[in-house]
């Protein structure tokens, strides 16, 4: 089902009215109308399409998945592909929504995928700065931009704190190898993920913010150098935590090499413990006589030289910290 809003002069004036409907509301003056459309199908964005003069690729563009993410021009409007992300920090998943948005001078078409991405938080969004929608569709634009980015911020901010958790498996008493490996590969496939769609945003909002585009005016200009300013900070943050990632994967691998050395040397050191009660009992199992042959004297004997020399080996390899 296709929700719809209508502004007058930055005011909400109407909402969830039918498709049909969008051309009666554009045509009052200063009127500023958002149209969203969830898996839409053909006749559905027909109707938007010959309301708003939609270009044809464009539209394809709309119902294809997973586009990069950019900012196109066509005659009459511009077309805009974003993402908001969220991290299932219990199996380390990056759960994308996309959505494509038609930007004319006075409407907004969105067009999301499926339901992953949160269309209620927007809207609570553009009702919190509702002072800001006197500007017309920019302000919208602006709005959808700003939740967009806060998603990635927040997404990275549960990155950076499921890799410190990561860390204090890494670095803990008893070994976690296979969880250190499983984890660290989710949450690298994540991260690259992530970076996919954070690192094009940069370029959008730029765009977006030039003059010669003319979307955003000028009382809004602010509000969109905060943004852009918020898309380098999650892509510098992006950036940080994929050599973080890469640092904690090189380093498991030498905590690993470093125990397997560990555990060389003791079982090193215990072999070479048994090998003297072995040398010595096997010089006594000889079949020939020798001193204390067949009496208690060469039991005693071996003993006493087996306990001696295994008890020194272990003594010298203590002190040595080789077991």
């Amino acid at each position: 089902m296709a929700r719809t809003r209508s502004y007058v002069g930055g005011v909400l004036t109407d909402k969830d009215f039918p498709l049909d409907n969008v051309s009666e509301h554009l045509g009052r003056p200063s009127a500023v109308v958002w149209v969203d459309l969830c898996a839409p199908d053909v006749e559905e964005l027909r109707v938007v399409s010959d309301e708003l003069g939609l270009h044809l690729l464009a539209v394809e563009d709309a119902t294809t998945e997973r586009q990069r993410p950019k900012f196109d021009r066509y005659t009459g409007h511009d077309f805009l592909t974003a993402y908001a992300v969220h991290l299932d920090v219990t199996t380390g998943e990056l759960v994308t929504g996309e959505i494509a948005a038609f930007i004319t001078p006075t409407a907004l078409v969105t067009v999301r995928k499926d339901d992953h991405f949160p269309i209620d938080g927007l809207l609570d969004l553009w009702d919190e700065n509702a002072d800001l929608t006197a500007h017309g569709v920019g302000a919208l634009v602006h709005g959808l931009l700003d939740f967009v980015v806060d998603s990635h911020f927040d997404a990275v901010q549960s990155l950076d704190d499921a890799l410190e958790q990561l860390e204090d498996l890494l670095f803990d008493d008893r070994p976690h190898d296979r969880d250190v490996q499983r984890r660290s590969f989710e949450l690298r496939k994540s991260l690259v993920l992530l970076r996919r769609v954070v690192l094009p945003m940069r370029e959008v909002v730029n765009t977006l913010m030039r003059r010669d585009v003319g979307l955003v005016p000028e009382p809004l200009m602010p509000y969109y150098q905060d943004v852009y300013d918020h898309v380098l900070r999650a892509t510098e943050w992006t950036e940080s935590l994929r050599d973080l990632v890469t640092t904690i994967m090189e380093t498991h691998l030498t905590i690993q090499g470093n125990r397997l050395n560990v555990i060389t040397k003791k079982v090193t050191g215990w072999a070479a413990i048994i090998a003297v009660p072995t040398a010595i009992t096997g010089f006594y199992g000889q079949n020939l006589p020798y001193p204390g042959f067949a009496e208690w004297s060469g039991f005693l004997a071996s003993s006493g030289l087996i306990v001696l020399g295994s008890g020194a080996l272990y003594l010298t390899f203590r002190h040595k910290d080789w077991l």
